[in-house]
């Protein structure tokens, strides 16, 4: 572990953007971090707590996963997933809207979520859980935001936060006591894992490790930032990992060798991810 810790450090290092990472090797219980507790803009990956916010209130009963949920137009004015382009008034499950939210990062979903349990419930249930540094201030993602806007002002959250939460979900699949701590049963956080390891976003955390491994994980992209945050299994099917990544600053345009910035950040993250899996596989 301390030699893909230097190793992971070194590479940063040489990267043109910032990189913040949290990494717990499941196997040891060993963890370590860069800048662990920065607080930097979350984008998507922020969805996870959203997720875990709104099974909590299915296990409390004041929501049903099979009860409709309608899609509003006021909702479909966004710039990401799939529901923005269809036309408005159907209805969907609100189990089949969290699982759009994670596997597409659709906000019109995100939107409608958020619009049924409220920011400030989302924002109260990050902190109980331990989210210490995540902040929810905008229902559907930055629209109309400058890349350069101070991170007070959006969606944030930290790598730690991230972690500490994947890691939450994964011991709450296990335990009951665990699970209670998210407000939630085994059986809700077993869902959680398994919408997480229904992504289709695979070309950051997966990209790179061998085909077929199983990853649960929510990416987040944003103005200047490429993110990705996940739970990485073994060969034996058994959780190896969790790593979660944040970049910031970002350039907009080509950084070394003529790739553009956003490349290179989920480059960068493709690469952290194998390095982790060499390791400690």
């Amino acid at each position: 572990m301390k030699s893909l810790i230097e190793t992971l450090h070194t590479y940063c290092d040489d990267q043109s953007f910032v990189t913040s990472w949290h990494l717990k090797n499941l196997r040891t219980e060993e963890t370590a971090d860069r800048w662990g507790d920065e607080v930097l803009p979350s984008a998507s990956t922020r969805k996870i707590a959203i997720m875990m916010a709104a099974l909590e209130q299915v296990n409390r009963g004041e929501l049903d996963l099979q009860q409709p949920i309608a899609v509003r137009e006021e909702f479909q004015d966004n710039t990401s997933g799939t529901f923005q382009h269809l036309t408005p008034g159907f209805t969907i499950t609100l189990r089949d809207a969290i699982t759009m939210m994670i596997i597409v990062s659709d906000n019109t979903c995100t939107g409608t979520i958020c619009d049924m349990l409220g920011l400030d419930a989302i924002n109260d249930y990050s902190s109980r859980v331990g989210m210490t540094g995540t902040a929810h201030r905008m229902p559907m993602g930055m629209k109309g935001q400058p890349a350069d806007h101070p991170v007070e002002a959006g969606n944030a959250t930290t790598v730690n936060d991230l972690g500490h939460l994947l890691d939450l979900i994964l011991a709450g699949t296990e335990s009951p006591k665990a699970a209670g701590r998210l407000g939630c049963t085994m059986a809700l956080c077993q869902l959680a894992l398994e919408i997480l390891c229904q992504q289709k976003l695979r070309a950051r955390l997966p990209f790179l490790l061998p085909p077929g491994t199983r990853v649960g994980h929510k990416t987040g992209t944003g103005k200047r930032n490429i993110n990705d945050a996940g739970i990485v299994f073994g060969s034996d099917e058994q959780p190896l990992f969790v790593l979660a990544v944040i970049t910031d600053e970002v350039p907009a345009g080509d950084v070394q060798d003529g790739v553009p910035g956003v490349a290179a950040a989920a480059m960068s993250i493709q690469k952290m991810a194998r390095m982790c899996y060499d390791q400690l596989s």
